[in-house]
């Protein structure tokens, strides 16, 4: 993948059949995690650990910060916080692919100065099987 400009990665929300950009976003982060499971017992060789393979839980992290680009956007982030509601994102990483899948937003943030602009940062964590479809 060649360097790509940080302003391209797009984070969208599913509205009807198909995703909108919910904001001007300044600053993502995507982390994929996945925990362990051990099976280290006394025959194991050296003692060393031992993981099972494919049985830890994994997961997606999303978090971002931005301007919302209307009214809409904002209701739409705003009111899925406030009724727990798991929705359908998806986040386009240029020259690489589409990361999209069931995402509930765990923290949802404004600031702001007296002589600026009202800004957010928001938290998605992954609520079920994410996909990755890479570009051509």
């Amino acid at each position: 993948m060649a360097a790509q400009k940080g302003k391209d990665l797009l984070l969208k929300l599913a509205d009807g059949g198909s995703f909108v950009t919910v904001a001007g976003l300044r600053s993502k982060r995507l982390a994929f995690n996945s925990e362990t499971v051990d099976i280290t017992d006394a025959d194991s060789a050296g003692r060393w650990r031992e993981l099972l393979g494919g049985a830890g839980v994994q997961r997606a992290s999303l978090s971002a910060s931005g301007i919302f680009k209307d009214a809409a956007s904002d209701e739409a982030m705003r009111s899925r916080f406030f009724g727990g509601t798991i929705s359908s994102w998806q986040l386009l990483i240029p020259g690489f692919g589409t990361v999209a899948g069931p995402f509930q937003i765990t923290a949802l943030e404004y600031t702001g100065t007296h002589d600026g602009e009202v800004s957010f940062d928001v938290a998605l964590e992954s609520a079920g099987a994410i996909t990755f479809e890479a570009l051509p």
